[in-house]
């Protein structure tokens, strides 16, 4: 009995630990873990900046809506400002006050649209007024009945328009 090979130590048997291969699996482990914390960062990152955009989102809206419901005040001040009065102080005491809402409304990001002469658009423009005519180009603008907005580049309220079309071949 004495021919059995000790040569190779109790750490030959079934439950050897290779140091090499343990270091090897720790250290695949490591950079698992290190992937995943990455990852999840730059997730938690792009949460953040989603939810800072969403907010900020959220209060131009706000603005917006809250412009939207003053531009109907800013039209009445147009239709005053058309009307013929003979007191010259009430005119211009009307004028400058519909001069300074405008500021205001443009400050807050109202942007009035420039559709005279401009050729029609649906896109930004309504179309209630139809005028066959051969003194205009076809689908130019003849008249504005109300001016039309943006907000911060985006459309706030079409301007309302009659617009010229070229009369019909007999």
């Amino acid at each position: 009995m004495e021919d059995q090979d000790h040569s190779a130590g109790p750490e030959a048997g079934h439950g050897a630990i290779d140091p090499a291969a343990e270091r090897d699996q720790l250290a695949g482990e490591k950079a698992e873990l290190q992937d995943r914390w990455l990852r999840s960062e730059a997730e938690f990152q792009n949460f953040k900046r989603r939810v800072e955009r969403e907010r900020l989102e959220r209060i131009e809206y706000a603005s917006m809506e809250a412009v939207r419901t003053l531009v109907p005040v800013l039209d009445d001040f147009e239709r005053a400002l058309r009307v013929e009065t003979g007191d010259k102080e009430y005119s211009a005491g009307v004028e400058l006050i519909y001069n300074r809402f405008g500021e205001a409304l443009k400050k807050l990001g109202l942007e009035p649209m420039d559709s005279k002469g401009q050729p029609f658009d649906p896109q930004v423009d309504h179309a209630v007024d139809m005028l066959e005519t051969d003194e205009a180009p076809d689908h130019k603008f003849l008249e504005e009945y109300q001016s039309g907005y943006n907000f911060k580049g985006r459309l706030l309220r079409p301007a309302m328009v009659k617009v010229a079309v070229q009369p019909a071949s007999k």
